[in-house]
């Protein structure tokens, strides 16, 4: 993969080609931003990696709304790699965007406040659950993501910790295999240790031989 980065009406352009596609409308690259049907639109964030693969991105529901999060991809080139990490993030932090709009399940999951495997005090739009890695259990830890629900075991951590009351963005990743490990919990776009530390203790598969990672993003709307 090359070690430079691609234009941002590149990257920009990668996004609005997959958000037409997943909305049914279309998105254009317009005055340094992907713009979307009415205030929607999406904006690169400041780049705190330096790696040309990895991505911040900002979905601006309105001029007062922002969902910030970040993502990496992979693959042979630059462009591919980048265009991995977009539909990674389509497929996690966009999907529960997308449901947000819509409301009626077609994109993301629902759990109401009350719910034993959501967030207490406040519904939960659950995006999808995205996974990578190599060898016999390269699904590992995306099918455990399935079956167990994470929010129960974080809410202790993050409740009472968040900057707003109204919108609030909660990344999952994690994984690993080989006597490597990553757990990572960032909130509004921000890493949160306690999170994270609550995340690296849960019971999720260690492979052996191999990799395995799993990706997921929450939407946290208050009632």
């Amino acid at each position: 993969m090359d070690d430079e980065r691609l234009p941002d009406d590149v990257v920009l352009g990668m996004v609005a080609e997959h958000l037409s596609a997943a909305m049914g409308r279309p998105w254009r690259v317009i005055g340094g931003l992907a713009q979307g049907p009415g205030t929607l639109a999406v904006r690169l964030g400041d780049d705190h990696t330096g790696d040309p693969a990895h991505l911040d991105l900002d979905f601006l529901l309105n001029e007062d709304t922002t969902i910030s999060d970040c993502v990496a991809g992979y693959g042979r080139t630059t462009e591919e790699a980048v265009d991995r990490a977009v539909q990674v993030w389509l497929g996690t932090t966009g999907s529960a965007l997308l449901e947000l709009l819509v409301q009626d399940g077609t994109h993301a999951g629902h759990f109401a406040p009350d719910d034993p495997d959501g967030f207490p005090g406040w519904h939960a739009v659950h995006g999808g659950i995205t996974g990578w890695g190599t060898g016999d259990d390269h699904d590992a830890v995306q099918r455990w993501a399935v079956q167990h629900a994470l929010l129960p075991h974080l809410a202790p951590v993050l409740k009472g910790a968040f900057e707003r009351d109204h919108l609030v963005g909660v990344k999952a990743f994690f994984g690993g295999g080989g006597g490597t490990e990553a757990a990572e919990i960032r909130v509004d776009g921000a890493y949160h240790e306690a999170g994270s530390r609550a995340l690296a203790g849960l019971d999720w598969p260690r492979p052996g031989n191999g990799v395995s990672y799993a990706r997921t993003f929450v939407l946290l709307v208050h009632q």
